[in-house]
Protein backbone atom coordinates (compact mmCIF):
# COMPACT_ATOMS: atom_id res chain seq x y z
CA UNK A 1 0.00 0.00 0.00
CA UNK A 2 1.72 3.09 -1.34
CA UNK A 3 -1.11 5.54 -0.29
CA UNK A 4 -4.14 5.97 1.92
CA UNK A 5 -7.00 8.23 1.18
CA UNK A 6 -10.24 6.05 1.52
CA UNK A 7 -11.82 2.26 2.03
CA UNK A 8 -10.41 0.64 -1.30
CA UNK A 9 -6.49 1.26 -0.40
CA UNK A 10 -7.08 -1.07 2.87
CA UNK A 11 -7.91 -3.72 0.82
CA UNK A 12 -10.20 -6.89 2.15
CA UNK A 13 -12.03 -5.54 5.37
CA UNK A 14 -11.86 -8.63 7.29
CA UNK A 15 -8.24 -8.94 7.07
CA UNK A 16 -7.59 -5.42 8.21
CA UNK A 17 -9.83 -5.69 11.07
CA UNK A 18 -7.78 -9.01 11.99
CA UNK A 19 -4.92 -7.05 11.34
CA UNK A 20 -5.90 -4.43 13.98
CA UNK A 21 -7.17 -7.02 16.58
CA UNK A 22 -3.51 -8.46 16.79
CA UNK A 23 -1.98 -5.13 17.25
CA UNK A 24 -4.23 -3.94 19.89
CA UNK A 25 -3.04 -7.48 21.62
CA UNK A 26 0.73 -6.45 21.09
CA UNK A 27 1.05 -2.68 19.80
CA UNK A 28 4.90 -3.41 19.51
CA UNK A 29 4.61 -6.52 17.54
CA UNK A 30 6.08 -4.83 14.35
CA UNK A 31 8.56 -1.99 16.19
CA UNK A 32 11.28 -3.38 13.81
CA UNK A 33 9.74 -2.47 11.15
CA UNK A 34 10.31 1.15 11.30
CA UNK A 35 13.94 1.30 12.66
CA UNK A 36 15.77 3.56 11.02
CA UNK A 37 12.89 5.22 9.46
CA UNK A 38 11.01 8.69 10.26
CA UNK A 39 7.26 9.82 9.58
CA UNK A 40 6.71 13.23 8.66
CA UNK A 41 3.33 14.59 9.86
CA UNK A 42 2.06 17.25 8.26
CA UNK A 43 -0.06 19.42 9.56
CA UNK A 44 -2.06 22.50 8.04
CA UNK A 45 -4.84 22.34 10.18
CA UNK A 46 -5.41 21.44 14.29
CA UNK A 47 -5.50 18.48 15.85
CA UNK A 48 -5.66 16.44 18.66
CA UNK A 49 -6.49 12.62 18.48
CA UNK A 50 -5.37 12.36 15.13
CA UNK A 51 -1.63 14.21 16.01
CA UNK A 52 -1.26 12.10 19.65
CA UNK A 53 -2.57 8.85 17.93
CA UNK A 54 -0.71 8.70 15.10
CA UNK A 55 2.64 9.59 16.50
CA UNK A 56 1.87 7.01 19.16
CA UNK A 57 1.69 4.42 16.10
CA UNK A 58 4.45 5.93 14.46
CA UNK A 59 6.72 4.61 17.81
CA UNK A 60 5.00 1.35 18.13
CA UNK A 61 6.54 0.71 14.91
CA UNK A 62 10.02 1.86 16.00
CA UNK A 63 9.90 5.13 13.91
CA UNK A 64 11.19 8.24 14.63
CA UNK A 65 8.34 11.57 14.16
CA UNK A 66 9.13 14.39 12.76
CA UNK A 67 5.79 17.06 13.22
CA UNK A 68 5.11 20.45 11.57
CA UNK A 69 2.91 22.66 12.16
CA UNK A 70 2.16 24.56 8.03
CA UNK A 71 1.22 28.01 9.71
CA UNK A 72 3.74 27.87 12.95
CA UNK A 73 7.49 28.03 12.80
CA UNK A 74 7.10 27.47 8.89
CA UNK A 75 7.21 29.72 6.08
CA UNK A 76 3.97 30.53 4.71
CA UNK A 77 3.44 27.71 1.93
CA UNK A 78 1.71 29.19 -1.82
CA UNK A 79 -0.33 26.17 -3.60
CA UNK A 80 -1.89 27.48 -6.55
CA UNK A 81 0.32 27.55 -9.97
CA UNK A 82 0.53 30.63 -11.99
CA UNK A 83 0.17 32.93 -8.85
CA UNK A 84 2.78 36.02 -8.63
CA UNK A 85 4.25 34.95 -5.14
CA UNK A 86 4.27 39.08 -3.77
CA UNK A 87 2.13 38.83 -1.04
CA UNK A 88 2.50 37.38 2.86
CA UNK A 89 3.85 33.39 1.42
CA UNK A 90 7.23 33.07 1.00
CA UNK A 91 7.71 29.12 -0.34
CA UNK A 92 5.42 27.40 -2.60
CA UNK A 93 4.76 23.79 -2.15
CA UNK A 94 5.67 22.52 -4.69
CA UNK A 95 9.27 23.35 -3.64
CA UNK A 96 8.31 22.14 -0.22
CA UNK A 97 7.01 18.67 -0.96
CA UNK A 98 10.16 17.75 -2.54
CA UNK A 99 12.25 19.23 0.51
CA UNK A 100 10.23 17.33 2.90
CA UNK A 101 10.21 13.91 1.42
CA UNK A 102 14.39 14.10 1.55
CA UNK A 103 14.07 13.81 4.95
CA UNK A 104 11.48 10.97 5.51
CA UNK A 105 10.07 8.10 4.55
CA UNK A 106 6.66 8.02 5.17
CA UNK A 107 3.84 11.36 5.16
CA UNK A 108 0.71 12.31 6.79
CA UNK A 109 -0.99 14.97 5.74
CA UNK A 110 -3.85 16.84 7.31
CA UNK A 111 -5.83 20.05 5.15
CA UNK A 112 -9.23 20.33 5.44
CA UNK A 113 -11.92 22.23 3.22
CA UNK A 114 -11.54 25.51 2.74
CA UNK A 115 -14.93 26.03 1.24
CA UNK A 116 -13.76 27.98 -1.30
CA UNK A 117 -14.18 26.36 -4.31
CA UNK A 118 -15.73 23.02 -4.33
CA UNK A 119 -14.33 21.73 -6.94
CA UNK A 120 -10.61 21.96 -5.59
CA UNK A 121 -12.05 20.53 -2.36
CA UNK A 122 -13.42 17.62 -4.06
CA UNK A 123 -10.24 16.76 -6.29
CA UNK A 124 -7.99 17.02 -2.51
CA UNK A 125 -5.80 19.06 -4.78
CA UNK A 126 -3.42 19.94 -1.85
CA UNK A 127 -3.06 15.99 -0.87
CA UNK A 128 -2.68 14.84 -4.14
CA UNK A 129 0.20 17.22 -4.80
CA UNK A 130 2.03 15.23 -1.69
CA UNK A 131 1.03 12.24 -3.53
CA UNK A 132 1.98 12.92 -7.00
CA UNK A 133 5.87 14.92 -5.85
CA UNK A 134 7.14 13.75 -2.93
CA UNK A 135 7.71 9.99 -4.44
CA UNK A 136 6.68 8.77 -0.80
CA UNK A 137 3.86 6.79 0.61
CA UNK A 138 1.36 8.99 1.68
CA UNK A 139 -1.44 8.95 4.31
CA UNK A 140 -4.40 11.48 4.80
CA UNK A 141 -4.82 12.76 8.40
CA UNK A 142 -7.76 14.25 7.07
CA UNK A 143 -8.11 16.23 3.86
CA UNK A 144 -10.39 17.97 2.14
CA UNK A 145 -13.26 15.29 1.82
CA UNK A 146 -12.36 12.30 3.83
CA UNK A 147 -11.03 11.43 7.21
CA UNK A 148 -9.73 7.32 6.84
CA UNK A 149 -7.96 6.68 9.77
CA UNK A 150 -11.08 8.08 11.94
CA UNK A 151 -13.34 5.62 10.11
CA UNK A 152 -10.88 2.97 10.16
CA UNK A 153 -11.02 3.51 14.26
CA UNK A 154 -14.71 3.28 13.84
CA UNK A 155 -15.34 0.26 12.43
CA UNK A 156 -12.93 -1.30 14.55
CA UNK A 157 -14.83 0.12 17.69
CA UNK A 158 -18.06 -1.62 15.83
CA UNK A 159 -16.83 -4.61 15.30
CA UNK A 160 -15.53 -4.86 19.18
CA UNK A 161 -19.00 -3.54 20.36
CA UNK A 162 -21.78 -5.22 18.27
CA UNK A 163 -24.17 -7.55 19.56
CA UNK A 164 -24.90 -9.13 16.19
CA UNK A 165 -23.58 -10.09 13.31
CA UNK A 166 -25.29 -7.40 11.07
CA UNK A 167 -25.86 -4.49 12.76
CA UNK A 168 -27.97 -1.23 11.81
CA UNK A 169 -25.76 1.78 11.46
CA UNK A 170 -26.86 5.38 11.40
CA UNK A 171 -25.19 8.55 10.53
CA UNK A 172 -27.01 11.67 11.36
CA UNK A 173 -26.86 15.34 10.86
CA UNK A 174 -27.43 17.27 14.14
CA UNK A 175 -26.63 21.31 14.67
CA UNK A 176 -23.43 23.44 14.37
CA UNK A 177 -22.85 27.10 14.92
CA UNK A 178 -20.08 26.62 12.35
CA UNK A 179 -19.75 25.43 8.97
CA UNK A 180 -17.88 22.36 9.49
CA UNK A 181 -16.50 19.81 6.23
CA UNK A 182 -17.99 16.49 4.93
CA UNK A 183 -14.69 14.74 5.44
CA UNK A 184 -15.62 12.65 8.56
CA UNK A 185 -19.24 12.05 7.06
CA UNK A 186 -17.84 11.13 3.82
CA UNK A 187 -15.55 8.95 5.06
CA UNK A 188 -17.60 7.10 7.47
CA UNK A 189 -20.48 6.37 4.37
CA UNK A 190 -17.56 4.92 2.65
CA UNK A 191 -16.24 2.86 5.00
CA UNK A 192 -19.81 1.73 6.09
CA UNK A 193 -20.94 0.77 2.80
CA UNK A 194 -18.33 -2.08 2.53
CA UNK A 195 -18.40 -2.98 5.80
CA UNK A 196 -21.08 -5.93 6.53
CA UNK A 197 -23.45 -3.23 8.31
CA UNK A 198 -27.48 -2.30 7.30
CA UNK A 199 -26.33 1.86 6.89
CA UNK A 200 -28.56 4.64 6.92
CA UNK A 201 -27.75 8.53 6.23
CA UNK A 202 -30.21 10.58 8.11
CA UNK A 203 -30.22 14.50 7.65
CA UNK A 204 -32.53 17.52 6.64
CA UNK A 205 -33.16 18.23 2.84
CA UNK A 206 -30.30 19.98 1.08
CA UNK A 207 -27.36 17.94 3.11
CA UNK A 208 -26.92 15.35 0.84
CA UNK A 209 -23.61 13.63 0.57
CA UNK A 210 -21.71 13.55 -2.64
CA UNK A 211 -23.09 10.01 -4.53
CA UNK A 212 -19.64 8.78 -4.12
CA UNK A 213 -19.49 7.87 -0.59
CA UNK A 214 -23.36 7.56 -0.26
CA UNK A 215 -23.61 4.67 -2.66
CA UNK A 216 -26.08 2.52 -2.09
CA UNK A 217 -27.07 3.66 1.35
CA UNK A 218 -30.51 4.49 2.19
CA UNK A 219 -31.04 7.75 2.80
CA UNK A 220 -33.87 8.85 5.20
CA UNK A 221 -35.21 12.17 5.99
CA UNK A 222 -37.05 11.00 8.85
CA UNK A 223 -34.56 11.16 11.85
CA UNK A 224 -37.18 8.94 13.91
CA UNK A 225 -37.76 6.54 11.05
CA UNK A 226 -34.08 5.95 10.92
CA UNK A 227 -33.41 5.81 14.36
CA UNK A 228 -36.04 3.15 14.55
CA UNK A 229 -33.69 -0.27 15.78
CA UNK A 230 -30.37 1.21 15.19
CA UNK A 231 -27.61 -0.56 16.73
CA UNK A 232 -25.61 2.50 16.27
CA UNK A 233 -25.88 5.91 16.50
CA UNK A 234 -23.12 7.95 14.81
CA UNK A 235 -23.69 11.67 15.19
CA UNK A 236 -22.04 14.60 13.00
CA UNK A 237 -22.39 17.76 11.69
CA UNK A 238 -21.49 18.71 8.30
CA UNK A 239 -21.98 21.98 6.31
CA UNK A 240 -23.88 21.93 2.83
CA UNK A 241 -22.16 19.81 0.48
CA UNK A 242 -23.60 21.60 -2.70
CA UNK A 243 -24.25 18.29 -4.13
CA UNK A 244 -28.02 19.83 -5.16
CA UNK A 245 -27.70 23.44 -5.20
CA UNK A 246 -23.39 24.02 -5.72
CA UNK A 247 -24.07 27.67 -5.08
CA UNK A 248 -24.63 26.69 -0.96
CA UNK A 249 -21.30 24.50 -0.65
CA UNK A 250 -20.19 25.17 2.63
CA UNK A 251 -23.13 27.44 3.75
CA UNK A 252 -24.67 26.27 6.89
CA UNK A 253 -28.64 25.85 5.85
CA UNK A 254 -30.23 24.79 9.26
CA UNK A 255 -29.55 25.19 13.32
CA UNK A 256 -32.54 23.46 13.81
CA UNK A 257 -31.81 21.45 17.68
CA UNK A 258 -34.46 18.86 17.36
CA UNK A 259 -31.74 16.84 15.47
CA UNK A 260 -29.65 17.04 18.66
CA UNK A 261 -29.13 13.50 19.86
CA UNK A 262 -30.72 13.05 23.42
CA UNK A 263 -32.33 10.33 25.96
CA UNK A 264 -35.54 10.85 23.25
CA UNK A 265 -33.78 10.05 20.36
CA UNK A 266 -31.85 7.23 21.84
CA UNK A 267 -34.97 5.51 22.69
CA UNK A 268 -36.12 4.96 19.51
CA UNK A 269 -33.65 2.94 18.91
CA UNK A 270 -32.23 -1.01 19.84
CA UNK A 271 -30.19 0.47 22.63
CA UNK A 272 -27.76 2.02 20.36
CA UNK A 273 -24.16 2.55 21.05
CA UNK A 274 -23.14 6.26 20.69
CA UNK A 275 -20.20 7.24 18.45
CA UNK A 276 -18.71 10.45 17.51
CA UNK A 277 -15.39 11.32 16.25
CA UNK A 278 -14.70 14.36 18.71
CA UNK A 279 -14.44 17.34 19.30
CA UNK A 280 -18.42 17.03 19.92
CA UNK A 281 -20.70 20.32 20.63
CA UNK A 282 -22.40 19.12 23.90
CA UNK A 283 -25.46 19.84 24.17
CA UNK A 284 -25.77 20.55 19.72
CA UNK A 285 -24.44 17.55 18.40
CA UNK A 286 -25.65 15.30 21.83
CA UNK A 287 -26.41 16.15 25.19
CA UNK A 288 -24.75 15.74 28.40
CA UNK A 289 -26.92 12.67 29.43
CA UNK A 290 -26.43 10.80 26.11
CA UNK A 291 -22.39 11.08 25.93
CA UNK A 292 -22.02 10.39 29.42
CA UNK A 293 -24.28 6.88 29.43
CA UNK A 294 -22.52 3.39 30.02
CA UNK A 295 -23.59 3.25 26.01
CA UNK A 296 -21.61 5.99 24.66
CA UNK A 297 -18.85 4.88 23.09
CA UNK A 298 -16.90 7.98 22.33
CA UNK A 299 -13.42 7.35 24.74
CA UNK A 300 -13.06 3.50 23.18
CA UNK A 301 -13.56 4.88 19.60
CA UNK A 302 -10.77 7.77 20.17
CA UNK A 303 -8.36 5.51 21.60
CA UNK A 304 -8.52 2.95 18.59
CA UNK A 305 -7.32 5.90 16.72
CA UNK A 306 -3.82 4.84 17.38
CA UNK A 307 -5.13 1.06 16.37
CA UNK A 308 -6.35 2.69 12.89
CA UNK A 309 -2.80 4.43 12.79
CA UNK A 310 -0.34 1.81 12.94
CA UNK A 311 -2.13 -0.65 10.70
CA UNK A 312 -2.01 1.90 8.04
CA UNK A 313 1.72 2.74 9.01
CA UNK A 314 2.19 -0.88 8.85
CA UNK A 315 1.24 -1.22 5.37
CA UNK A 316 2.63 1.56 4.23
CA UNK A 317 6.60 0.35 5.50
CA UNK A 318 5.71 -2.68 3.81
CA UNK A 319 6.00 -1.32 0.80
CA UNK A 320 9.17 0.59 1.22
Amino acid sequence: MRTFTNVKDIGDLKVALAEAQEIKKDRYKYESLGRHKTCLLIFFNNSLRTRLSTQKAARNLGMDVIVLDVNQGAWKLETERGVVMDGDKSEHLLEAIPVMANYCDVIGVRSFARFENREDDYTEKILNQFIKYSGKPVFSMEAATGHPLQAFADLITIEEYKRKDHPKVVLTWAPHPKALPQAVPNSFADWMNEADVEFVITHPHGYELDPKFVRGAKVEYDQKKAFEGADFIYAKNWACPGVTVPEDYGKVLSKDMSWTVDTEHMSWTNDAFFLHCLPVRRNMIVTDDVIEAPTSLVIPEAANREISATVVLKRLLESL
